[in-house]
Formats: structure tokens, C-alpha cells, sequence
């Protein structure tokens, strides 16, 4: 999709200089891509103390069971 943004000069310019990208445009999609990744992991880190957990869940006992079955 073909999109004209007004992005100050500098701020491309050291984005392309240090993630070391040819284009403008690659700049910019990895830039978007972590802004993106970073939004994502600050509402996991938000839901922390949140969510009710069984404290007697045995986690090593479901891996081992998952391991048998996955053999069979």
C-alpha cells in the first residue's frame, strides 16, 4: 500500500544508520514492527498477578504425558 508520511529526515536517517537498513522503507516496517512487538509485551507484562493459576498444577507431570503421547 502506497502511503506519503512527512517523517523528519533525522530521525530516518539514524534509524537507516543504525539498524544499518538500505531504504527508507525498510526503516520504517522494522521500526513499526517493534513498536508493534513492544505494545504486545507490555499488556502481557499488564496481566501479571491477574490471572488465577491452580497452584497444584504439575507442569512437569503434563510435559511428561505429552512426551508418551507424542511417541506413540
Amino acid at each position: 500500500m502506497a502511503t506519503n508520511l512527512a517523517i523528519d529526515d533525522k530521525l530516518i536517517t539514524e534509524a537507516k544508520r543504525i539498524g544499518r537498513h538500505k531504504t527508507k522503507k525498510e526503516a520504517v516496517t522494522t521500526a513499526l514492527a517493534e513498536y508493534i512487538q513492544r505494545h504486545r509485551q507490555a499488556r502481557i507484562l499488564r496481566l501479571f498477578g491477574s490471572i488465577d493459576y491452580d497452584r497444584k498444577y504439575d507442569y512437569k507431570k503434563a510435559r511428561l504425558r505429552d512426551r508418551v503421547n507424542f511417541s506413540e
